[in-house]
């Protein structure tokens, strides 16, 4: 590799985080930490990386000391696991300082685990961004040992998105005038979704199309060398039809081959695995279910509702389910559930053993019974302390069977349980 080029890159990137003004997000990284950041492209991960950049700057840590390369800058393309010691040698010839290194999209260097934990054992800070699942396998985790920390970046959560539109919380806002604001910015969350560079653009849906076709043409087709790119964009598309249910492999086998095309069940577990492991999707399993039910049925949601929303029209209930599940997954990870036996009920957390049912509008009776109904008939089944009804816009308490019941706009839910938790 041309070590003049290297010079050139390694310059040019530090002038450019030098520039850059970052609003924090509300993530806690341990001081000494080595830290392996995934999550799907545009998610922050990299915005996370120039967040830790300033924090250094800032304590006084010297602009030589900071090495960031960006591994999808297409002067690298033709960079090898075996090339990246010239990168070091090349910061070497120009500082005398030992660099902390920030190795940004690292994934596109095949081996790259094994230069991160020699660099670890030999010293150096480490900063790793990655758009891929299999940087959280067993294997690159045994390579790594513990010497670094794995954090999923999200996109950003509601309370994250009102901070970088420049919304701090009143205290007592949800009562002062404030909450009006807070709900005219949670209409196009809820639609358009948190990428925290949406927020600069005005044709959010433009933006998120091409993000699309950047997930799916080069995080899918061209990685996982798909030929039927057809048959898992219609997969896609049934999924986030699909959000609100339980589905089976079978299921989407059917769908799929009603319309002429031919595909194999081990096809559609592989396609399934290359959108979690691009972060396109998650899947949740039914707690009450048998271990090997749990592995051919499934809900799935989407990253974000800004991509969902791409599939859909007219469907308020899905984005709204979807918006929860999101935030369930940021708090709880994979400790979320749904329940699917005599009653289904959306999403349960055996950690603060809640069940949560999720309804566009409660604006008739029988339909708040049904929700109610399914929480009480679930309670039977599993631990519970706490019942809720995400909502879109009613808010009160029932007193049932000895169970306390809150409905809740899904705007309030997300602000407080994000302040609840604030861990994240």
């Amino acid at each position: 590799m041309n070590k003049e080029l290297l010079k050139q890159i390694i310059i040019e990137n530090q002038e450019f985080v030098s520039r850059l003004e970052i609003v924090a997000r509300k993530l806690v990284f341990e001081e000494n930490g080595n830290y392996v950041f995934v999550g799907a492209r545009r998610s922050g991960k990299t915005f996370s990386m120039f967040r830790i950049i300033k924090d250094m700057l800032s304590a006084g840590v010297p602009l030589a000391a900071i090495l960031y390369i960006n591994f999808e800058d297409e002067r690298l393309m033709e960079l090898t696991v075996d090339q990246l010691g010239s990168i070091l040698e090349a910061h070497q010839e120009l500082f005398s300082e030992q660099p902390v290194l920030f190795l940004d999209e690292i994934q596109n260097i095949d081996g790259w685990e094994k230069f991160a934990r020699r660099m670890a054992d030999t010293g150096y800070r480490i900063y790793i961004t990655g758009s891929n699942a299999k940087m959280l396998s067993s294997e690159i985790a045994t390579t790594l040992g513990a010497r670094f920390l794995i954090r999923k970046i999200f996109p950003l959560s509601f309370g994250e998105y009102l901070q970088m539109n420049k919304l701090e919380l009143e205290n007592n806002w949800e009562y002062s005038s404030q909450r009006f604001e807070i709900r005219r910015m949670f209409n196009d969350y809820f639609y358009y979704g948190g990428f925290p560079e949406i927020i600069r653009f005005q044709e959010k849906r433009m933006w998120l199309e091409n993000l699309f076709q950047k997930i799916f043409f080069g995080d899918l087709v061209a990685r996982y060398k798909i030929r039927n790119d057809f048959a898992l964009r219609l997969m896609i598309k049934k999924l986030a039809e699909s959000t609100q249910d339980e589905i089976t492999i079978s299921r989407i086998k059917n769908i799929i081959q009603s319309t002429g095309i031919k595909i194999g069940t081990s096809t559609l577990f592989e396609y399934i695995e290359f959108m979690k492991e691009t972060w396109l999707i998650y899947g949740i399993k039914n707690y009450l279910a048998k271990i090997s039910e749990r592995e051919t049925s499934g809900k799935y949601y989407f990253v974000d509702n800004g991509i969902l929303s791409l599939f859909l029209m007219n469907a308020e209930t899905i984005l709204l389910e979807n918006l929860v599940a999101c935030q369930l997954m940021r708090l709880y990870g994979d400790g979320v559930y749904y329940l699917r036996s005599k009653s289904e009920v959306d999403f349960y957390i055996p950690e603060k053993q809640t069940l949560i049912q999720v309804c566009y509008k409660i604006n008739m009776a029988e339909t708040e019974k049904r929700e109610v109904d399914a929480l009480i008939s679930a309670a039977q089944n599993v631990e519970t302390k706490e019942m809720l009804v995400i909502t879109l816009d009613t808010e009160k308490v029932q007193e049932v069977n000895g169970f306390q019941i809150r409905f809740v706009p899904v705007w309030k839910w997300l602000l407080k349980e994000e302040s609840d938790n604030l861990h994240i």
